[in-house]
């Protein structure tokens, strides 16, 4: 599967700007002073949530202001999207837009743009501080190729240029120096600083199969021109995910991988929430034996769908409803007692809502919120995350941004 929209991840890494909760701590020596003990909370901008399904798709009826409103009053602080090189770029040239179109599109290095929806995307995060990291993917027809995965998959990328080009248009327009905050001077002010390269790509269905080499000539063009455009922008590794060690030992074979991207991502499923930490452990281990080991990790998907019951297919980590705010509640304790001794920067759910027709695939089962014939409802698994993100975050409640916090 596939998730959609997360910007200024503040602070990453183990030792940045954690929250401190402090409490008094009471003794049975009545000549001993009071004494305070500071508690390491997880950082600002830890806790995320992947987006995409009903609330990003057209005509579903779902209001994204509202919904990212609850994810905040939940604890979300990040938001991880697809931003779809494909919609926003369909045409090579200004020459091939149709008639009548031209006024959606603002030229971007040459190439006709549409930044409707990545406006929409980051205006909303902005409002409510939330911070953005894109997941940039999906080649248009106009660098495309087939894909030969014989399971399908989508169009594979033809060459590597036009993908960095798209990059650099982006950091123009959400970056620190971006046209959309010139042109928006009353939102707040959160420039994207984190680009993530694609999705998945050591699976077929993303990318060409053994996927190293081609994929690590992409990330080359694609750090160029993100760094040459803001030199402080970190560059994160698409995320690898089923056995990701053994494809992150790949990368990392690769003559100069290691110098092309700045953040290691993952996408762990597997059944048992202590495995999903054993998965980041096997990659953190992986990262320290080529010597990577001082870079951050984020863990851009997590889940378990609820599809049990409600389709034909399933993977072994699929389970109910109860199983899956049981798993929710069981990990979210484990992250916030081992991410400093995995370098983890943060995590992100997958996904908030759903698309839960019946038979559908597994993954649209995993959300926190179910849609279905029009109407969303809350699953057992939300109460679970809030329940549990707050311990983490160290607030009693979230008030109406991302940054709050009511103790």
């Amino acid at each position: 599967m596939l998730l959609l929209v997360l910007a200024t991840l503040v602070g990453w890494g183990a030792a940045s700007h954690p929250r401190a909760a402090r409490a008094a701590a009471s003794t049975k020596h009545k000549h001993q002073k009071p004494t305070t003990k500071t508690t390491a909370r997880v950082p600002q901008g830890f806790v995320g949530m992947d987006v995409d399904g009903p609330l990003m798709t057209a005509g579903t009826g779902v209001n994204l202001n509202s919904q990212v409103g609850a994810m905040v009053a939940d604890g979300v602080e990040s938001v991880r999207v697809g931003f779809s090189w494909a919609a926003a770029q369909p045409y090579a040239s200004a020459a091939d837009v149709p008639a009548g179109q031209s006024g959606q599109y603002t030229e971007a290095g040459g190439v006709p743009t549409d930044f409707r929806s990545t406006d929409q995307v980051v205006g909303t995060a902005a409002r409510r501080r939330l911070s953005v990291l894109p997941t940039v993917i999906y080649a248009p027809s106009w660098d495309a190729q087939p894909n030969p995965n014989q399971d399908g998959g989508f169009p594979l990328l033809r060459q590597d240029a036009p993908y960095a080009a798209y990059l650099t248009a982006l950091i123009g327009r959400y970056g620190p120096h971006g046209s959309f905050w010139s042109q928006n001077p009353g939102l707040p002010k959160m420039p994207i600083r984190a680009w993530q390269i694609w999705n998945e790509p050591n699976l077929g269905r993303y990318w060409q199969q053994p996927f190293a080499s081609s994929y690590v000539s992409l990330l080359r063009a694609a750090h160029t021109a993100v760094k040459r455009a803001d030199p402080g922008a970190r560059v994160v590794l698409g995320a690898l995910t089923n056995a990701a060690w053994r494809s992150l030992a790949a990368v990392y074979r690769v003559r100069g991988a290691r110098a092309l991207f700045d953040v290691v991502s993952v996408n762990v499923f597997t059944k048992l929430p202590k495995h999903v930490m054993l998965g980041l452990r096997y990659v953190r281990s992986t990262m320290r034996r080529y010597g990577d080991g001082a870079k951050p990790m984020l863990a851009t998907e997590v889940s378990w769908p609820s599809a049990v019951g409600s389709t034909a297919v399933h993977y072994d980590f699929d389970t109910t409803q109860a199983g899956q705010a049981r798993n929710l509640a069981t990990l979210l304790p484990l992250i916030g007692k081992q991410r400093q001794a995995l370098g983890l920067a943060g995590f992100y759910y997958y996904t908030w809502m759903g698309d839960e027709t019946r038979d559908n695939p597994e993954f649209d089962f995993a959300g926190l919120l179910s849609y279905s014939n029009g109407s969303v409802r809350a699953k057992p698994a939300l109460a679970a995350f809030r329940s549990g993100v707050l311990a983490l975050e160290g607030c009693r409640r979230k008030g109406a941004v991302a940054t709050s916090c009511i103790r």
